[in-house]
């Protein structure tokens, strides 16, 4: 049995897992999907200093209280930024990173970093600031338009469930200070075909000389797209 800590993206919650979760589960697998501060059933916890770090805290705590070990821990998008930094402070409980379509930060890279520039422009000219806290990715706004997703159900299902991100997880740099052993771990990398193009090419090739690279051909929110072929892929990561 392995066990799986599924780490959503911006706007959204655990809930974005549901599909995936009831595949692995039913496949004898433990699994987690934890939702991060300020979104998702969360939101009403939303405060000023929430950033990055305080995400990649959530996730921590999550392994320390449940005391999780060798966890396959995966990230979609917004998610690889937070994923990495978990490894970062909890190496010894990671077994493998899993980048599904997500952000593949370096030290010192926030994700504004590592997006278009115009897409963070629109991003921000589309905020709005709540009770002190600037809010980004409100629902209708994404860069991505509904996040990929042509189902007219999965449009309706997943709107209904976003919540704005603050704008401080998008600008806070990334702080590696255990970077030889982060590396050390294995990293599977699950992105959609069309975005493949524009990832850094020395990663993916290693990954895929390792065989740690699949795609599939589907939006950016695959989870709730291509659950089968998501899950199916998650099966296959501990024996890559």
């Amino acid at each position: 049995m392995a066990t799986y800590v599924l780490v959503h993206g911006g706007a959204h919650g655990g809930w974005c897992y549901q599909r995936v979760t009831r595949l692995l589960r039913s496949a004898g697998h433990e699994v987690y999907t934890p939702t991060m501060t300020g979104l998702g059933e969360r939101a009403h916890l939303l405060r000023p200093d929430i950033d990055l770090d305080f995400h990649i805290n959530d996730i921590t705590t999550v392994l320390e209280y449940e005391d999780l070990r060798d966890v396959i821990l995966v990230g979609h998008s917004y998610g690889g930024m937070v994923i990495t930094g978990v490894a970062d402070r909890a190496t010894d409980r990671i077994g493998h990173l899993v980048y599904l379509d997500a952000a593949n930060p370096i030290n010192g890279e926030a994700l504004a970093d590592i997006t278009p520039p115009d897409a963070i422009k629109a991003l921000r000219e589309a905020g709005k600031i709540v009770d002190g806290v600037e809010l980004v990715l409100w629902p209708g706004t994404e860069p991505i338009p509904h996040y990929g997703l042509t189902d007219p159900d999965d449009i309706a299902w997943t709107t209904a469930r976003l919540t704005p991100h603050p704008y401080r997880c998008v600008t806070q740099p990334l702080r590696l200070t255990n970077e030889a052993a982060l590396w050390e771990i294995p990293q599977t990398y699950i992105v959609c075909t069309d975005t493949l193009p524009y990832r850094d090419p020395a990663r993916m090739a290693n990954a895929k000389a390792a065989g740690r690279l699949w795609d599939i051909d589907t939006g950016h929110d695959l989870m709730i797209s291509e659950p089968e072929a998501v899950a199916d892929l998650l099966l296959r990561v501990p024996t890559a």
